[in-house]
């Protein structure tokens, strides 16, 4: 939790004081486009959430300089983290939210959000201004994902959807553990726990087509790294390979 806080606030608010000394004129802040349920103060809403609208509200104060916060709804390799098990005969993992229903989303590619971030500084109409801002997809449900992971691999598409509530009684025992012994490490895990159930409840969607952004669609990134392999996301490939597996182990060891 504290970790949220000194990197989403007070290392970013370092970069701004860093740019400003170096003579910046523009300020770009990459946020993200769940900090809406910090904005709403929604029960779950999260820690970094709140780290990143305080550093939002800290930048608007400024008056020396122009800013931009862009908000991705979220990166493909964040749902990617299963390709490599279903190409392996494994099915799909879902978060059923009810009758079948998973949480939608259109990711952006990182080079495309890379584009976006030099777009907002040579145009005007994205200064002193919030971008939210998704790929080019329509909304793509978790299921979708499966199925679509599936048709690249050349697969028959096999899906297994896991009760939303699993990870209620996840949290719920990590949090107790953590108040009972006073456990910093067991309070972090309840913080992942959330942050897992919070992405696999709401949906990261723009509907507005001004907020599509980029060319690169979720499905040639699936073909690309069926091939070259990738990065993951640890803290989106619960039931990802081996290796996604080891890179969420190693942020527990930091």
């Amino acid at each position: 939790k504290k970790d949220s806080f000194a990197i989403d606030y007070q290392a970013t608010l370092n970069c701004l004081d860093a740019a400003r000394a170096a003579g910046a004129r523009h300020f770009v802040m990459l946020s993200a486009f769940c900090v809406k349920s910090a904005e709403r103060r929604d029960p779950y809403a999260l820690q970094f959430q709140y780290a990143k609208k305080d550093m939002e509200e800290k930048l608007r104060e400024q008056d020396d300089l122009t800013y931009t916060i862009v908000r991705p709804t979220a990166f493909f390799k964040s749902v990617s983290g299963q390709l490599e098990v279903v190409n392996g005969g494994a099915p799909f993992v879902y978060f059923d939210l009810g009758s079948g229903k998973s949480a939608t989303c259109n990711p952006i590619s990182e080079p495309d959000l890379a584009a976006a971030l030099i777009d907002t500084i040579a145009d005007e109409s994205r200064k002193n201004a919030l971008w939210n801002l998704g790929g080019p997809d329509e909304g793509l449900s978790m299921l979708q994902q499966g199925e679509l992971v599936a048709s690249v691999l050349g697969k028959e598409p096999k899906t297994l959807g896991v009760p939303i509530g699993i990870f209620d009684v996840i949290i719920n025992l990590l949090q107790g553990a953590a108040d009972l012994f006073k456990s910093e490490k067991l309070e972090d895990a309840a913080e992942f726990g959330r942050i897992g159930r919070y992405y696999a409840i709401e949906d990261m969607l723009t509907t507005d087509p001004a907020d599509r952004y980029g060319k690169i669609t979720l499905r040639e990134h699936y073909e690309r790294i069926a091939i070259d392999g990738q990065e993951y996301d640890p803290y989106t490939s619960v039931f990802g390979s081996k290796d996604a597996t080891a890179d969420f182990k190693a942020t527990q060891t930091k």
